[in-house]
């Protein structure tokens, strides 16, 4: 589509310099993007995009919202971005109330954070503070953030390092059965399959007391992997008789993602601790913790969040609520999300490349595998995130295996958008295909 620019060559090198070789860019070429509007943004070459990863997922509400400018305009004209959390911040505690009625959890407390990582750190600290225990246990295939005990609680060796960890971890089996020999297995027989797996990690490898068990509601990292149906509820009927907290992890899947104000609420579970990041400040930095009050008491040390909840990041966050809620976006992503998802299995069926077309709402993803096989094929994703971009398209790329086109575009997605964005997808498949 262009040729890289020596200004942003120039920028790569300076990139390359000063930060660190595990912070990966997409594209052969990357882009710099200097503009944004809608749905779509303006890359430092004057190229025109629509945007189907909006920021890993955060920037919810697209570009350029004058709701959104309007209300960070009026807190800068304050003079004001940060205070303290030794003082009271209005607009903090303000949404603050509206996060905790909104969790759906009873007698719900809120701590604010700077990310997700951040946020799932603060629920894996309370847990295993309520239980005094640091037995947790996560799903393979998991993704929960890159601090020690997030990266602890990761089930996907892409992300790791090394084995060293704050917490024992047990994984369980998430919704991905494509490889273990599950495949064959319908969902009630999966299920049953998972039930007695968890009781057994619980019988065998873990101690007595375990913590917690950490979920996503659909994984998004590993390439939008929902659960199977039924299993996060057997789950936590496993874990009540066990007296093992429950721990949704809605930094992705949070704000109406998935269709619905929370991930959780497709499953009839009910989380003892709820993290949240991305979306609700549309960009802007925020990040935090819903819990009971008891859970979030227990804790008896002093702690801040010097950042977490300030004046200007909440600002952003009550502005992006009530555009939200005007504009029942969760609704609208359950709507488009469909047809989107419908329109890819469509157009993709007969591609013998493509594994799987999955998702829930507006977080997807398109599967590449070697044909007839469940081999992974990341050459194929790369090339057709690379065609995409070609087109006028932004996707993500990513998966346990790297080899998935992910799909999160803003929850203001309109449905001529997503059929520009269907069209896309399958001819940069067909022409990745012929090579």
């Amino acid at each position: 589509m262009e040729s890289h620019s020596p200004s942003n060559e120039n920028l790569l090198r300076r990139h390359r310099a000063v930060l660190p070789p595990w912070v990966p860019l997409f594209y052969q070429n990357p882009l710099e993007i200097v503009e944004g509007r809608g749905r779509r943004v303006t890359d430092s070459d004057g190229n025109d995009y629509l945007d189907f990863y909006s920021g890993i997922s955060t920037n919810i509400l697209g570009y350029n919202v004058p709701e959104l400018r309007e209300a960070l305009e009026t807190q800068l004209r304050t003079g004001v971005v940060h205070t303290s959390t030794f003082y009271l911040i209005r607009a903090q505690i303000e949404v603050a109330e509206r996060i905790a009625a909104l969790s759906g959890i009873p007698d719900a407390m809120v701590f604010f954070t700077c990310s997700g990582s951040e946020a799932v750190e603060t629920a894996l600290l309370l847990a295993t503070h309520y239980r005094q225990s640091q037995q947790i246990i996560a799903l393979r295939y998991a993704y929960h953030g890159r601090t020690f005990g997030g990266l602890s609680s990761t089930g996907d060796r892409s992300w790791q390092s090394q084995g060293l960890s704050p917490l024992r971890v047990a994984f369980a089996r998430s919704g991905e059965r494509k490889h273990g020999g599950m495949e064959a297995f319908d969902d009630s027989q999966y299920v049953r399959a998972c039930v007695e797996d968890l009781e057994e990690l619980i019988n065998t490898a873990t101690p007595q007391g375990t913590a917690a068990m950490i979920v996503e509601p659909v994984q998004g990292i590993a390439g939008a992997i929902p659960p199977a149906p039924g299993q996060l509820a057997a789950y936590q009927e496993v874990c009540k008789q066990n007296d093992i907290l429950m721990i949704s992890d809605e930094v992705q899947t949070g704000w109406g993602r998935t269709g619905r104000y929370w991930g959780y609420q497709w499953y009839g579970i009910e989380p003892d601790i709820l993290t949240f990041a991305k979306g609700v400040g549309n960009g802007l930095t925020m990040g935090g913790v819903v819990a009971r009050k008891d859970i979030m008491s227990a804790y008896d040390a002093q702690s801040i969040s010097s950042f977490g909840g300030n004046p200007l990041s909440t600002a952003a966050a009550h502005a992006t609520l009530d555009y939200i809620d005007a504009h029942d976006l969760p609704a609208r992503a359950g709507r488009t999300g469909a047809l989107l998802l419908e329109g890819l299995r469509q157009e993709l069926k007969d591609e013998p490349w493509v594994c799987e077309v999955r998702g829930m709402g507006l977080l997807q993803a398109v599967e590449y595998t070697h044909p007839g096989t469940t081999r992974p094929a990341p050459e194929m994703a790369t090339d057709i995130q690379e065609h995409c971009r070609e087109r006028g398209l932004l996707v993500g790329s990513g998966g346990t295996f790297h080899n998935c086109v992910r799909i999160m575009p803003p929850l203001t997605l309109d449905e001529q958008e997503a059929r520009e964005g269907i069209a896309i997808i399958a001819e940069a498949t067909r022409r990745a295909r012929q090579g």
